[in-house]
């Protein structure tokens, strides 16, 4: 009743305001501001029972007022509230066009909270399309800028929405995941509505994966705070999940019984919800109902019950079914009962093993999301050092910032690699990472390695030794940059452990046949040493000498078991020696195939000449779609310095109208953005140009997912940071190759 009087209490106020304000001819922006949060209000009251139109009028008026006042952020999330309504009337095409506007804005102003409710109801209208890939980049997005700002309690609606694409797409494993946060968020900030319908559609996926007694409790848990609350649309869905949980595990009454509760419903809220739409649009709401994913529950409703006849001889089947089950269950039940204590026991080891791999699985997919985030945030600032040392270098620099600039690129072209190994540690751990060899020097890459880390040895005090076995070749074939990755790793944790010392690396030959080689590496220091009960865990992921070592001297663990994964696709061995206070040897041995030296690779190309100098780019455009302004920014230096223009989009919604309306010859799609992603640009691109050049360029090792890069469409992948070198050459074959420029 209080809620009652508290909506009279503002219609009045909004009434008077009106007539002084007419009485008067005037127009208040206080009065108007007061006018826009009433009708705002009052929507909220026709939407909550169901009048679906009135709400709408009333945010359309509401949208003039915040147009008039030039309230930007209001207009915002007015365009949301009406595409929402929209969205619920099966107006699905003007509803995108109000997000599409509802979004414009909010970039504009930087109203990141409700550009993520705008994502989040961009993904519904997806999801209603049944394109669940791209409903669920949405989702992503509205949970990236919910995260961004802090807002953790309206994350849990995301998750759930997430959840049920995932469903659709039958990857319940995932589902499960994003199920678990959103219950916890609810649970967290008492969000009785999402809460109910999370654990009820938890039951749906743990039935999918036949945990069946889980599935059960569940749904039957979500149902019950359904009814508690009073939420009959969780209460309807939970009536058809555990309708279809009893269906699975042979429960067929029940099944049965839960179907009919769930008829019935249906059928209440479908007269209720006709009766609150205006008489013109009956007919359209009774034809959606019946459409996407209604269609099929109608068609299942039917089925059961299309007539008496068929529930009365459904009736006598499971009769019949029932008492056949009963007399087998009779005959068998002497024998049943030897075995039942075993079964009981096998049953509840079994139960333990599942609960165990589930918390493993789970555990790995924690590191997995971990080391996949921490290294993407360090691709983008890595893409800006190492795009504008490159820059640097080819600018004519002074002679002695030469040795520190290539010591930069270096140190860059090092770090890069390591974030990959870094996110791809899983595959090191399961030898899955491919070789890459080559000719190369061995002793060159060492003393580069040496020269590399010889700063942070004088930073310590440290002086550094070096020792190649006489007679022994420094021409191999093998992969020389998981060798440097080895050898930086082990050099770089004897510096960092050593101050004031010393620290010697050898290389010596165990035993030559032929051109086949066993080469042992040391790396030796006089530091601070491991204990003896920490040495057999050193290899270990995350594992540190002791929690005092990692807050002194830093570190992520990962080092030496990135290390040992290496050298075991190099088809060695390593092992350590090390005593408390007295210093730590590793030795690592690799075979190396002899390579005789390539007098070629001594030649030194003093001066670069580009090809790209010798074509007419003058009327040669490039897009280039990237959300990040530091990204924005080298690229279209680099571009420059290549003689090309480009026009910049940040997102992918103004890639796709861009294209339209101007003729690129190159786009630049990164795959990561607000709202679509380059992925669904592309997608969208290739419904009305297929000839286009679209490049990939993206901060993120994918190399699991290529097959989704050649579905959407892109013609090639460039991975962030790139090598100019690289950047130019696949530039330069897809230019001369479309013959738009003349050499």
């Amino acid at each position: 009743m209080s809620q009652f009087k508290y909506y009279i209490f503002v219609f009045l106020v909004f009434f008077c305001s009106l007539a002084f304000s007419q009485q008067n001819g005037e127009e208040d922006p206080d009065r108007l501001s007061l006018d826009l949060q009433n009708l705002i209000a009052q929507a909220k009251l026709d939407s909550s029972r169901g009048n679906y139109f009135e709400a709408k009028d009333n945010l359309e008026k509401a949208l003039e007022i915040a147009i008039k006042i030039d309230d930007k952020s209001s207009q915002g999330k007015i365009h949301t509230k009406i595409a929402k309504v929209q969205y619920i009337v099966d107006e699905p095409e003007n509803a995108n066009i109000s997000l599409n506007s509802a979004l414009q804005i909010q970039r504009e102003i930087s109203d990141y909270p409700n550009q993520a409710i705008t994502y989040n109801i961009k993904g519904l209208l997806y999801s209603y399309k049944e394109d669940y890939t791209t409903a669920l980049d949405y989702y992503k997005s509205s949970i990236g800028l919910f995260e961004q700002e802090d807002l953790e309690e309206y994350i849990s609606e995301v998750c759930l929405n997430r959840a049920k694409a995932l469903i659709a797409l039958e990857r319940y494993e995932e589902a499960k995941d994003q199920l678990e946060r959103a219950i916890i968020i609810a649970k967290q900030y008492d969000q009785a509505r999402t809460l109910s319908s999370a654990l009820i559609q938890s039951g749906r996926v743990f039935s999918e994966l036949n945990n069946n007694d889980l599935a059960l409790n569940q749904a039957e848990e979500g149902l019950v705070l359904a009814q508690s609350e009073d939420l009959t649309s969780n209460v309807n869905q939970g009536y058809l999940v555990l309708s279809r949980i009893h269906e699975k595990n042979g429960n067929y009454q029940s099944s049965v019984d839960y179907l009919k509760k769930h008829m019935d419903l249906s059928d209440s809220m479908l007269n209720i919800k006709r009766d609150n739409l205006s008489a013109e649009s009956n007919g359209k709401y009774i034809s959606a109902y019946k459409s996407a994913e209604n269609r099929q529950l109608q068609e299942q409703i039917d089925e059961v019950s299309a007539d008496s006849n068929f529930t009365r001889i459904t009736t006598i089947l499971s009769i019949a079914l029932i008492t056949i089950l009963s007399l087998l269950t009779l005959s068998l039940y002497k024998n049943n009962n030897i075995r039942l204590k075993t079964n009981n026991m096998l049953h509840k080891k079994n139960d333990e093993l599942i609960v165990a791999k589930e918390k493993a699985e789970l555990a790995s997919k924690t590191k997995a999301n971990f080391l996949s985030t921490v290294t993407h945030e360090l691709r983008t600032p890595l893409y800006a050092v190492t795009g504008l040392t490159n820059m640097l270098l080819d600018e004519d620099p002074k002679e002695h910032q030469i040795p520190h600039l290539k010591s930069l690129k270096f140190s860059g072209d090092y770090l890069l690699t390591f974030i990959n190994d870094i996110l791809q540690i899983n595959k090191i751990e399961a030898n899955k990472v491919e070789l890459d060899p080559e000719q190369f020097n061995l002793k060159n890459k060492i003393d580069n390695v040496i020269s590399a880390l010889s700063n942070s040895a004088n930073d310590n005090g440290t002086t550094l030794h070096y020792n190649y076995e006489d007679d022994l070749p420094e021409s191999f074939y093998g992969d020389q940059l998981k060798i440097s990755q080895i050898l930086i790793n082990l050099l770089g944790n004897a510096i960092k452990f050593t101050k004031d010392g010393d620290i010697w690396v050898r290389v010596n030959k165990i035993h030559q046949k032929d051109k086949q080689y066993k080469l042992r590496f040391e790396i030796e220091d006089n530091g601070i040493g491991i204990t003896k009960e920490k040495q057999d865990h050193m290899f270990e992921s995350f594992s540190q000498g002791s929690v005092q070592i990692n807050r002194k001297y830093g570190g992520t663990g990962l080092g030496l078991s990135i290390v040992k994964g290496l050298i075991q696709i190099l088809k060695g061995k390593i092992y350590l020696k090390s005593e408390l206070g007295q210093g730590t040897t590793f030795f690592f041995e690799i075979p190396l195939e002899y390579a005789e030296e390539d007098k070629k690779q001594k030649t030194v190309v003093t001066k670069k000449s580009s090809k790209m100098e010798n074509l007419d780019l003058s009327n040669f455009k490039i897009l280039v779609v990237e959300d990040n302004k530091i990204n924005q920014m080298i690229t279209k230096k680099i571009l420059n310095k290549m003689n090309l223009y480009c026009d910049i989009v940040d997102n992918g919604e103004d890639a796709v109208e861009r294209v339209k309306t101007t003729e690129y010859g190159v786009v630049l799609m990164d795959i990561h953005m607000p709202g679509i992603s380059g992925l669904e640009a592309t997608r969208i691109i290739r419904t009305f140009d297929k000839e286009l050049t679209i490049f990939a360029l993206t901060a993120v090792t994918l190399e699991d997912k290529m097959h989704e890069f050649d579905e959407a469409g892109f013609d090639d992948i460039i991975s962030k940071p790139f090598k100019q070198e690289d950047f130019e050459k696949k530039l330069f074959a897809a230019i001369t190759a479309q013959n738009k420029v003349t050499a």
